[in-house]
């Protein structure tokens, strides 16, 4: 029987523009980020999140931490270029050697700036690859238009459909099982 290797899984792209020159829409996706992210639909805790942060800076952690003090990492800055580019390492609620690439660049566009994000590094999710890659097709898509500050359609559906999900796991005791298997640490002070 012959093998055939499986063709390699193509990288999410996409992108969006903004009024804003490329120095302000760097500052406002990398320092800012906790103050656009759309923790209610995009993050392991939902309403628990107590805080998000972005560590400006090669090596630095994008981090969700929880008001009970239990600490997640979705990523490790891997490229910081201001204004012009960062990139990151991406895997809420999986381990880091599971993580996808994600690249954001910051490019002038008349008096704007168009954002363009490419998440690669599917194949190191093996059999879930494809499905994954489906739904961050469509997160990342309604994530940069969060940070637009646009509310598109799909925003709000993802929306309701997130306010759904959550309730029925929180009504069956199961989102407290799901933030367990994310697993986190606990906060040192």
């Amino acid at each position: 029987m012959t093998v055939h290797p499986q063709p390699p899984i193509p990288p999410v792209r996409r992108s969006v523009s903004v009024s804003w020159d490329p120095e302000t829409a760097f500052r406002r996706f990398t320092e800012g980020f906790a103050d656009w992210w759309p923790r209610a639909t995009h993050s392991i805790g939902g309403d628990r999140v107590e805080r998000i942060e972005f560590e400006c800076r090669v090596g630095g952690l994008i981090t969700e931490e929880l008001k009970d003090g239990r600490r997640f990492q979705w990523g490790r800055v891997t490229t910081w270029d201001p204004p012009r580019g960062v990139a990151f390492t991406w895997h809420p609620s999986r381990e880091e050697s599971e993580a996808q690439e994600v690249e954001v660049r910051f490019l002038p566009e008349g008096k704007g700036t168009r954002v363009e994000l490419i998440s690669s590094g599917w194949e190191r999710l093996g059999s879930k690859a494809r499905a994954l890659r489906k739904g961050y097709d469509i997160g990342w898509g309604s994530v940069l238009d969060v940070y637009a500050g646009r509310r598109s359609a799909a925003v709000v559906v993802f929306g309701i459909l997130s306010g759904a999900i959550t309730t029925v796991l929180k009504l069956t005791g199961r989102l407290e099982a799901s933030i367990d298997r994310a697993g986190g640490q606990l906060r040192r002070t």
